[in-house]
């Protein structure tokens, strides 16, 4: 199982950012993907993450609005689109997987998920 983030880069506030999560040695559409930062000095954050059964999402309430998290199984991918970004999303983005136990299973819990990304960092600076 394998994840690889990338799309990260220093932009200023109000910019966009895509950033994309590639899935090897696993088939995509049996895991829940999410979406994680962690900036320094702070504990990892649960930005956003897609449920594998119905694309269901859940986001973190500091990037609701702003972000949106979608998968396309054909490429093995999710992508996490960040719109007007702010200074205090400055942080290393990780993506990361698990099998769900049940239907509705889709947690912003870091803790819950076993399989991690190596990180990309975001860096928004005027």
């Amino acid at each position: 199982v394998q994840l690889q983030a990338s799309g990260g880069g220093s932009v200023q506030p109000g910019d966009s950012l895509r950033l994309s999560c590639e899935i090897s040695g696993f088939t995509l559409q049996r895991y829940v993907i999410g979406w994680f930062r962690q900036a320094p000095g702070k504990e990892r954050e649960g930005v956003a993450c897609i449920s594998n059964y119905d694309d269901s999402t859940v986001y973190g309430n500091s990037v609701k609005g702003r972000f949106t998290i979608s998968r396309d199984n054909a490429k093995a991918t999710v992508y996490l689109q960040m719109n007007n970004l702010k200074p205090e999303d400055t942080a290393v983005h990780y993506c990361a997987a698990d099998q769900p136990p049940a239907y509705g299973w889709y947690p912003l819990d870091s803790a819950e998920y076993d399989y991690w990304g190596q990180g990309t960092l975001v860096t928004v600076s005027s």
